[in-house]
C-alpha cells in the first residue's frame, strides 16, 4: 500500500478516536485477486478491579457428620473469662471513653484464647458488657435458636470498686 494511503487511514483512525492500542498488531493478508490489503486488529483488554479482601468460594464435599467429634468445653471457656475479665478489669476505674476501647479489645482476647482451644465446627460469639457501678441496677438476658444437643454458651460477671464487666461465650454448632 503507498504511503499517501497509509497517511489517510492513520489520520482517518485519529478522527474517529480508534488508535490501535499497544497491543494491537497490524496483519498483512492476501486478498483473493493477489493482492496485499492491510488489516488492522485491535486488542482490547479490561482490567477488572479484584478487591484484596474478596474471598474465593470453597466448595467442600459433605462429610455426612451430623454432631461434633469433640464437645464445646464450657468449662475451659468459663476459666478463660474468669482470667481475661480479672486481669483486664482488675485495677481499672471506669471511664467513658476507656470501656469502648477495652469492650473490643477484652472480646478479641477472648475470641483469640478459645480458639487456641481448636473445637472444630463451631461458631464463636463473643460479648462483652463494661458499667460504672453507681448503685444502679442491671439485667443482661439473650436469646437464640439452637440445637440444646450441641450447642453451648458461658458467662462470667466480674465487679470491683468502679465498674462491672460481664462477658459471654456462646458455641454454636455449624454442620
Amino acid at each position: 500500500m503507498s504511503e499517501a494511503r497509509q497517511d489517510k487511514s492513520v489520520k482517518r483512525d485519529k478522527r474517529t478516536s480508534k488508535v490501535p492500542s499497544e497491543g494491537s498488531h497490524v496483519v498483512k493478508g492476501k486478498d483473493t485477486a493477489g493482492k496485499t490489503k492491510d488489516s488492522l486488529s485491535n486488542v482490547s483488554c479490561i482490567d477488572e478491579h479484584h478487591d484484596e479482601n474478596t474471598r474465593l468460594a470453597l466448595t467442600l464435599e459433605n462429610t455426612y457428620q451430623m454432631g461434633p467429634r469433640k464437645r464445646f468445653p464450657a468449662h475451659a471457656a468459663l476459666e478463660i473469662l474468669k482470667d481475661v475479665l480479672r486481669s483486664y478489669l482488675q485495677e481499672e476505674k471506669y471511664e467513658v471513653d476507656w470501656s469502648r476501647q477495652m469492650t473490643k479489645t477484652i472480646c478479641e482476647v477472648i475470641r483469640a484464647r478459645v480458639k487456641e482451644l481448636m473445637i472444630r465446627r463451631y461458631k464463636l460469639v463473643v460479648l462483652v458488657h463494661i458499667g460504672q457501678l453507681a448503685g444502679q441496677s442491671m439485667q443482661i438476658s439473650s436469646r437464640c435458636l439452637w440445637d440444646a444437643a450441641f450447642d453451648t454458651f458461658a458467662t462470667w460477671s466480674f465487679k470491683n470498686s468502679s465498674l462491672y464487666g460481664v462477658a459471654s461465650v456462646y458455641a454454636v454448632y455449624y454442620e
